[in-house]
């Protein structure tokens, strides 16, 4: 059985380790700051698309953000 895997901690802890605020990631990941409050809630599950824009934002891999 696998374990849930919460994306939005894992994208919370990479932006404060990048030190930005999730307005600063929104902007650089082509998001609305309300989009990355909801990841980042674990309100909303993202996109395979949006993961991309978000790992790019970050400079890890959409694996990193998904806790793979």
């Amino acid at each position: 059985m696998q374990a849930v895997v919460y994306v939005g901690d894992n994208l919370k802890r990479l932006r404060t380790l990048n030190a930005l605020t999730q307005e600063e990631l929104a902007t650089k990941a082509g998001l609305t700051p309300a989009a990355v409050a909801r990841i980042e809630r674990n309100e909303a599950e993202p996109r395979p698309s949006t993961l991309r824009k978000l790992a790019g934002a970050l400079s890890v891999t959409p694996a990193e953000i998904v806790g793979e």
